[in-house]
């Protein structure tokens, strides 16, 4: 589990400055790093105090669909991970998932290799540690 920034997407910022509209504040949440998921997930209500709009759907495959996929809403977002050593990691765009099963969990955004691929990530079992670096 990290600490990380969901935002809206950088061509969001640019059409609302652009519009001299308010540009909402990035939402801190839990993530949970997850090499098995294919994409990013964030929790509706961190989407929904973003207030933007969905570009679409996907099919998405978890362990509660079984065989049967289910429809989910899709989001371009920001997102960045604060580092101990600066700069931050961050993407300007990226497209996530919403599911509605990780709040309930203890966090509100799942990782996926979407945005791992970017990074490097160790485990040290007998440490019970894991890194991430970029």
């Amino acid at each position: 589990m990290l600490d990380a920034y969901i935002g809206v997407s950088q061509g969001r910022r640019a059409a609302l400055l652009a519009a001299s509209e308010p540009v909402p504040d990035p939402q801190s949440a839990r993530a949970l790093l997850d090499t098995g998921a294919s994409c990013t997930c964030v929790d509706p209500s961190v989407l929904a105090r973003l207030g933007i709009p969905s570009t679409g759907t996907t099919l998405v495959n978890s362990p509660t669909t079984g065989t049967s996929p289910q429809t989910v809403n899709v989001y371009d977002v920001s997102i960045w991970i604060p580092g101990a050593i600066p700069p931050p990691f961050f993407l300007g765009t990226v497209a996530v998932a919403e599911s509605q099963l990780l709040q309930s969990q203890g966090f509100h955004i799942l990782l996926g290799r979407d945005i791992l691929a970017y990074c490097m990530v160790h485990y040290s079992g007998p440490l019970n540690l894991v890194t991430v670096s970029y």
